[in-house]
């Protein structure tokens, strides 16, 4: 249940980032939705696909069409209430990369995968939804700049890994990773932090 709730979240997140970039995009309604669909479950049917859990869960349980479909209606109603679009949209991105990282890992355990093997899962599932958002509404995906985004990710799974060494139950080292992501994303825009460019600046 603990998982679940964590994945719904994600869902949530996600789909709610997929609404903002839509309407700053001015999309109609269907493509909104569309926006919102593809941003959620993106990274989690490719997740599934590459590990062999086919049909891919969203196929399975309706709960993340019905969740995703509700998302889209409280973003669209609320959307004036949704002050300031870019930073709404940040907000809920890195949310959505913090739970959806964790979300990547917990799967990639449940098959047996290595713990680096799993890393590169979770930073999957939290980054490609965001990647097919980004490209649908021609846009660079944020993965590919120079800002801290997957590397985000990957610390949040590292630590984890490390925290599970601890004595303490899994869960809290659960919670650690998602908090890391979201505060290593939160940090690095705040503060500027940004990876090295291999292009001269003019």
């Amino acid at each position: 249940m603990f998982y679940f709730i964590i994945d719904i979240l994600g869902t949530i997140a996600f789909a709610i980032s997929g609404v903002l970039v839509a309407i700053d995009k001015k999309l109609d309604l269907f493509g909104v939705f569309i926006i919102a669909f593809v941003t959620s479950v993106g990274g989690g049917t490719l997740r599934d696909l590459l590990i062999g859990n086919t049909p891919v869960l969203w196929l399975r349980d309706p709960v993340y069409l019905y969740t995703i479909f509700g998302a889209v209606v409280f973003a669209v109603i609320f959307r004036a209430r949704l002050k300031y679009i870019r930073k709404s949209l940040f907000l809920f991105d890195t949310i959505g990369i913090g739970l959806y990282t964790m979300v990547g890992i917990e799967r990639g355990l449940s098959v047996g995968l290595s713990s680096i093997m799993c890393i590169g899962l979770g930073t999957m599932t939290a980054c490609f939804g965001g990647v097919i958002r980004d490209i649908l509404c021609n846009e660079i995906p944020v993965i590919f700049r120079k800002e801290i985004y997957a590397t985000a990710c990957i610390l949040g799974g590292l630590g984890y890994f490390l925290l599970r060494r601890l004595p303490f139950d899994d869960a809290y080292a659960y919670i650690a990773g998602i908090v890391i992501v979201i505060g290593i994303r939160l940090i690095a825009v705040r503060f500027k932090i940004a990876l090295p460019s291999i292009y001269k600046t003019t």
